[in-house]
C-alpha cells in the first residue's frame, strides 16, 4: 500500500501561531494607542520618582552622621551661633529641626522644644507631599486603562452598528486595545502604590528617629535650663522655706491652766 500524502496543515501550523509569539513593547504601544502612550509616560515618571526617593529618603540623608553630637557639644559650651551655622551648612531633616531650635535658645528650653516640634511637622509634611505623586500615579493609571477599555469596546461594537454580521477580524482590534490599556494601567498602578506605601512607612520611622535624636542633642541644655544641673535643687515656695520649717513656725495655741483655789482661812 502507498503511504498517504502529507497534508498541508502540518506545514502551515507555524504560520498560524506566529502572530502570538513574542509580543514586543512596540506592538503593545501600537495597540494601546494614544492612551497607551500616556500610561507609558506615567510609568517613566514613576520610575524616576522611585529612584529619586530611594536616594534621598535614607537615614544618612535625613540624619547626617555626627551632626547631633557636634551640635550637642557646641550647645554645652554656649556656642549657639556656631551650632546653627553648622546645621544650615549640612542641610537635612535633622539639621533643619536643630537649627530652628537653636534660633530660640535664648528663650529657654520650652521655646526650643516648641520650635523643634513645629519644624519637625513642617519637614514631615514636605516629605509626605513629595511621595504623594506616586499615589496620584497609582490612582490615575488604572483610570486611564479603564478609559482605554471603554474606548476599545466602543470601537468593537461600532462594527455591529455599521455592518450586519461583521467578521471577528474586524472586532478583534477594538477588544485587543481594551485589554492592552487595562493591562498597562494596572502594570503601572500596582508598583506605584506599593512604592508609595513603602516610602510612607520609611518616612514615619525616620521622622520619629530624627525627632528623638534632636531631643537627645539638647539633653544637657534641658537640665541646665530647668535648674537641675550640678546637683541644684528647685527653688522652694514661700521664700525658700521648706515644709518642715513652716511646720516649726506654727504656734500651738496656748492652753489655759486652771490654778487650784487657795483654802480660805
Amino acid at each position: 500500500g502507498t503511504q498517504p500524502a502529507e497534508t498541508e496543515p502540518v506545514g502551515t501550523q507555524p504560520v498560524e501561531t506566529q502572530p502570538t509569539d513574542g509580543m514586543t513593547l512596540k506592538q503593545l504601544l501600537r495597540a494601546g494607542g494614544t492612551i497607551g502612550l500616556v500610561i507609558l509616560g506615567l510609568s517613566m515618571a514613576m520610575v524616576a520618582l522611585i529612584v529619586e526617593h530611594m536616594l534621598t529618603i535614607r537615614r544618612k540623608s535625613l540624619m547626617p552622621d555626627g551632626l547631633a553630637d557636634s551640635v550637642s557639644s557646641l550647645v554645652a559650651t554656649g556656642r549657639f551661633s556656631d551650632a546653627e551655622r553648622l546645621c544650615r551648612e549640612r542641610h537635612s531633616f535633622l539639621g533643619s529641626v536643630l537649627a530652628e531650635g537653636l534660633a530660640e535658645a535664648p528663650l529657654g528650653y520650652a521655646a526650643v522644644e516648641k520650635s523643634m516640634e513645629d519644624a519637625s511637622a513642617e519637614q514631615s509634611a514636605r516629605l509626605f507631599r513629595k511621595i504623594e505623586y506616586l499615589s496620584v500615579i497609582g490612582t490615575i493609571a488604572p483610570m486611564l486603562g479603564l478609559l482605554g477599555t471603554v474606548w476599545g469596546m466602543i470601537v468593537a461594537f461600532q462594527e455591529f452598528a455599521t455592518k450586519l454580521n461583521p467578521p471577528v477580524s474586524e472586532l478583534a482590534p477594538g477588544i485587543y486595545q481594551a485589554l492592552v490599556t487595562t493591562l498597562m494601567g494596572l502594570g503601572v498602578a500596582v508598583p506605584a502604590l506599593a512604592a508609595f506605601a513603602i516610602f510612607r512607612n520609611r518616612i514615619d520611622e525616620l521622622v520619629a528617629e530624627a525627632s528623638l535624636t534632636a531631643e537627645h542633642a539638647w539633653a544637657g541644655f534641658k537640665r541646665t535650663s530647668l535648674g537641675l544641673a550640678g546637683g541644684q535643687t528647685r527653688p522652694q515656695a514661700s521664700g525658700g522655706k521648706s515644709q518642715s520649717d513652716r511646720r516649726r513656725e506654727r504656734r500651738v495655741p496656748p492652753v489655759a491652766i486652771e490654778r487650784p483655789e487657795e483654802p480660805s482661812t
